[in-house]
């Protein structure tokens, strides 16, 4: 999969927040080798955006 480009068009949130979330969640599965990584073709930032966008995962930033 690429990057959600229909999700990030729609999405009318804060755009630091989800880029920020989406940042976050990418190290997270390349530290913890998620093997669901593999079955993406290896793009990690793909991955992660999509699993914020589709709200998969929770994320809140502390301020």
């Amino acid at each position: 999969m690429i990057f959600p480009l229909e999700e990030l068009i729609e999405y009318d949130r804060n755009m630091y927040e989800i880029t920020s979330a989406a940042s976050r969640r990418s190290y997270q599965l390349s530290m913890l080798k998620d093997p669901e990584i593999e079955d993406n073709d290896g793009k990690v930032v793909s991955l992660a955006a999509r699993q914020v966008f589709t709200e998969q995962i929770e994320f809140r930033l502390d301020v």
